[in-house]
């Protein structure tokens, strides 16, 4: 780990007991494993947080046909009409949809939406706060939300702004 061997060790713990003392020792002992520890605990939230919060949903993978399915006798393939094949055309599809202003938004769902009844909202037993129309919003479920009224009160939930949504140029939630 520390590459240290087995002498070094020795004499390292030698000048510790002569420098604190054999009473003084056992305690700094144990303050160094609490100190340890709760580093360990805060990166390991730190971590979780991270998972819960900022990272992408792996895309579900196609199911692949299995070994019987391929050794059966295969059907004849049904003919595809020609009403069923779209004409080719010079078009690109979703050209005439503009991009987003912010690229980390989504598109808004087809047909009229009502405005959000709350500013802001919060995954349950997560540790950010978003904005209604934040893009990560869509991705949280909604029997997981929490609708909040204010950035003050998600504050003192103990809730972090979103560094997506947060503001920004002196803006203040």
């Amino acid at each position: 780990m520390l590459d240290i061997g087995f002498q070094e060790l020795i004499i390292i713990m030698v000048i510790a007991l002569l420098v604190f003392g054999p009473y003084k020792l056992p305690e700094l002992g144990r303050a160094l494993g609490r100190a340890v520890r709760e580093f360990r605990r805060a990166s390991d939230e730190f971590r979780s947080t991270i998972e819960t919060n900022l990272m992408e949903e792996p895309e579900p993978t196609p199911a692949t046909p299995s070994a019987e399915d391929e050794l059966s006798p295969s059907t004849e393939p049904e003919p595809v009409s020609a009403e069923a094949i779209p004409p080719a055309g010079d078009t690109v599809p979703f050209a005439a949809e503009p991009l987003a202003a912010n690229p980390y938004s989504w598109p808004a769902p087809d047909g009229p939406s009502a405005p959000p009844s709350e500013p802001f909202c919060a995954q349950r037993g997560g540790r950010l706060f978003h904005r209604s129309e934040c893009g990560w919003v869509a991705r949280i479920a909604e029997a997981d939300r929490t609708a909040l009224e204010t950035a003050a009160e998600a504050g003192d939930l103990g809730l972090q702004p979103c560094p997506v949504c947060a503001p920004g140029n002196g803006e203040t939630l």
